[in-house]
């Protein structure tokens, strides 16, 4: 017996067919999915506009600062000396500053964020995780005047305590370097956690069926392999670092110094913009317009890390299947 319902059932949409028209398969345009989709454009191009206007703003008033005369660019990132009320520009003494309490947070924080994120991703149990995950974020939410005032009132005595007071001065780039260390450390220990938990689980069952340990695992094959990911992660925390304000304004100390000493104080890039941004300084003036000159190269630098960090993630970044 054959079954003909099916052949009917083509029949009778062939006829439908040829007497209503052709059935339009097109995607129909819906309402919502069109504001939802003009919405995100629009915040992408806020954010696009927002981001040229500081260019325009910091590219503006930096030009104001060196075509008044008052300093050249080989002064201005040669000189040792920042002192405007005698006419002296030289950013070395502030961008020293900033890279030592860089790389001071960068000891601190790269060797244990990527110890955290090994722990929670090779070592730690769910309900460690559960529980360690949410201490770090809380870690990465407390203001950054209150890791000053930390600084300031704990870590300094602490290095005094050790060092003796003769060595180290109350205000010191060591204990601001210190704490923005351990601001940091969530940071790093997040992204790099979220690039080790992306590696596929058959590369780390193949190590173990190899006689590997779980350490020579995770050191040989799973941090090689998203290597890519902790680079990016030490590099935006380099550029956190770098931008960091409240810390260094509160704990490193007031004064452009150049000096290459940890326990004595010096004054950052944005610290001596805090301090001197508070004071009573008329529009248009020259000490006005070095803040922006500052500024300007701090953005810089922060636009290079970022740019190294996108070429560094396309060179080692690796595909499985």
């Amino acid at each position: 017996m054959v079954d003909r319902s099916g052949s009917a059932d083509l029949s009778l949409s062939a006829g439908r067919e040829m007497l209503t028209g052709p059935v339009d398969l097109r995607k129909k345009r819906r309402a919502g999915e069109t504001i939802i989709q003009a919405f995100l454009f629009l915040c992408g191009a806020i954010t696009i506009l927002t981001t040229l206007g500081i260019i325009y703003v910091l590219g503006r008033e930096a030009l104001l600062f060196f075509g008044s005369g008052a300093v050249t660019l080989g002064e201005f990132f040669t000189g040792t000396q920042w002192q405007p009320q005698i006419g002296n520009f030289g950013v070395l003494p502030l961008v020293n500053a900033t890279l030592m309490t860089t790389a001071i947070a960068m000891l601190i924080a790269l060797p244990l964020g990527l110890m955290v994120a090994i722990y929670l991703s090779e070592y730690a149990s769910a309900r460690a995780r559960s529980v360690l995950k949410p201490t770090l974020e809380v870690l990465a939410g407390i203001p950054t005047i209150v890791y000053g005032y930390f600084a300031l009132t704990f870590m300094t005595p602490l290095l005094r305590q050790i060092f003796g007071r003769d060595v180290v001065e109350i205000y010191n780039t060591a204990s601001a370097g210190i704490v923005m260390g351990i601001l940091i450390l969530p940071l790093i220990s997040s992204m790099s956690e979220d690039a080790l938990s992306a590696v596929p689980r058959s590369l780390r069952e193949a190590a173990y069926g190899l006689g590997a340990t779980r350490l020579e695992t995770a050191v040989r094959i799973v941090v090689p392999a998203a290597i890519s990911g902790i680079a990016a992660a030490f590099i935006v925390g380099i550029s956190r670092a770098i931008g960091e304000t409240m810390i260094v304004a509160i704990a490193a100390g007031a004064g452009p110094k150049l000096t290459f000493n940890p326990f004595e104080g010096a004054e950052t890039m944005t610290g001596h913009i805090v301090r001197i941004s508070g004071g009573d300084l008329s529009y248009g003036s020259i000490d006005y317009t070095s803040l922006f000159a500052i500024a300007l190269l701090l953005f810089v630098m922060t636009l290079i890390l970022n740019i190294i960090s996108q070429r560094i993630v396309r060179l080692f970044r690796e595909v499985y299947e």
